[in-house]
């Protein structure tokens, strides 16, 4: 039971860190999902969005965050 209440404190650590990283990155007003790339298409009642070029450069930045943890591992 103790290895459960183990991984709940770490989701709940995990979920303020990423909620904390989102508030930051809202006060930046960096330009994710409106670069260009991001697809956006808006009708009378309706929109939808496709952020290719922000999901593309989230992506690579995370790489790269995750592949320097991992070298500094070994």
């Amino acid at each position: 039971m103790s290895d459960l209440g183990r991984i709940l404190v770490a989701f709940g650590l995990l979920l303020v860190a990423a909620g904390a990283v989102l508030l930051l990155l809202g006060r930046l007003h960096l330009p994710l999902g409106r670069l260009p790339g991001d697809l956006t298409w808006k009708g009378s009642n309706w929109s939808v969005s496709l952020p290719l070029m922000s999901s593309m450069i989230v992506s690579l930045v995370l790489s790269l965050i995750l592949w320097i943890i991992n070298h500094f591992r070994h």
